[in-house]
């Protein structure tokens, strides 16, 4: 794809593009040796000259700022088009630094109804002991975020496509609702990543990344980001990555900019690959249900291919016979592995309601439609060919 990207929601565009950029976007060769890779800053403090230069170089202790981290935080900035961005020890750190950075007692906040399992955990296990109240509303709809609305609301809280689902929301819409009222829209872009889904040009103010998915892409780093729209968000958020000492480190800053340069290509063939396995799936005589919103059966078809430019490689579907017959072909199958986790080059099946959403409650998990017999898919990077012919056995075996 050939997108430029812009370094700012009101800056001119940059002279290079989205590929370009993710390469060189942050990074500097390292002016000592040369080094083509940021070094590693695996340094606790930094040495002031004088007590009058004191943060002269720009550094003073690692909990407040990195250079390896700092390079990240350009290029994720610059890849999303916002302002400035923050790294965090996880996407949940992430999640919880936004709340936390725009929140206060008694506040309320809307957040989609179907999320991350942990999202939904730390808003009605955690920050609900604080005062700060929570509507789980189906903002595929906008008006139902309208109807949400309470004069103490202070945070909108997006997930598209939502985990494990698919659901859509129209970013553009419910970021018009939130303008007009000042409150932030923060999008969790984990799913699509900027390359395929830009939430800055639809209106938001906070992109929303759990790194250890598509950014790093290799299953090798626990981690999350935040670019937000002005500097002034950044800043707030750059207060709860220091307060609360939820950072990143610098060796996972250091392989999630390695990942980051070959963002567009795995995207690209992982979209590719899942395609073809939902097809297979939505034709297979012993599926159910298929969910991608690639495929012309998905519902909100018209809003995927209006504010997205791909449609990822995450997936779910239901094998005909319910639950039993989905942990068999999940216990069974080959190729595919059976962990938690997206987003990887390895192609991987999970069981949201054992694993990453066993902590919200049954009832809520049947409203939103997490159904037990739910099985998603995060499609990798093998032969496609491969995928499909496990699929096609393991089917075989329910």
């Amino acid at each position: 794809m050939s997108r430029k990207v812009t370094t700012s929601p009101t800056t001119r565009e940059s002279t290079m593009r989205f590929s370009t950029e993710q390469i060189h976007a942050g990074a500097e060769p390292d002016p000592v040796t040369g080094a083509i890779l940021t070094p590693i800053y695996q340094s606790t403090t930094y040495v002031q000259p004088s007590v009058d230069a004191y943060l002269s170089k720009g550094y003073s202790y690692s909990r407040s700022g990195n250079p390896t981290v700092r390079a990240l935080e350009r290029r994720l900035a610059r890849l999303e088009g916002g302002a400035d961005g923050t790294c965090f020890a996880t996407g949940m750190a992430a999640i919880q630094a936004v709340m936390l950075a725009f929140l206060n007692g008694g506040d309320h906040c809307i957040v989609s109804d179907v999320v991350y399992g942990g999202t939904y955990r730390f808003a009605t296990k955690v920050l609900s002991r604080f005062g700060v109240t929570f509507t789980f509303a189906d903002t595929s709809d906008p008006k139902n975020v309208e109807r949400a609305l309470r004069d103490n609301t202070r945070l909108i809280l997006t997930e598209t496509p939502a985990n494990p689902t698919m659901k859509l929301t129209d970013i553009a819409a419910v970021s018009e609702i939130a303008r007009k009222r000042s409150i932030p829209h923060a999008v969790d872009n984990t799913f699509l990543t900027p390359y395929y889904q830009r939430p800055f040009e639809l209106g938001a103010n906070l992109a929303i990344h759990s790194t250890t998915k598509y950014l790093d892409g290799h299953n090798a780093t626990i981690g999350g980001a935040v670019v937000s729209r002005t500097a002034e968000q950044d800043a707030a958020l750059r207060f709860m990555q220091k307060s609360a000492g939820i950072i990143m480190s610098p060796f996972v800053a250091w392989l999630t900019l390695q990942g980051c340069k070959t963002l567009s290509v795995r995207m690209e063939r992982q979209s590719a690959n899942a395609l073809a396995v939902a097809e297979f799936l939505e034709s297979h005589p012993k599926v159910e249900t298929v969910r991608y919103p690639g495929l012309a059966s998905f519902p909100q078809r018209e809003l995927a291919r209006r504010q997205a430019t791909g449609f990822g490689a995450m997936l779910w579907f239901e094998v005909r016979g319910g639950l039993a017959a989905g942990k068999r072909l999940m216990d069974s199958i080959r190729v595919w592995s059976l962990a938690e986790n997206l987003g990887s080059v390895e192609s991987l099946v999970t069981h949201p309601v054992t694993m990453t959403h066993s902590d919200v409650e049954e009832a809520e998990r049947r409203r939103v439609g997490i159904t037990d017999g739910l099985v998603r898919l995060s499609v990798g990077l093998e032969d496609v060919e491969d995928l499909i012919a496990a699929l096609d056995e393991a089917l075989a075996q329910v």
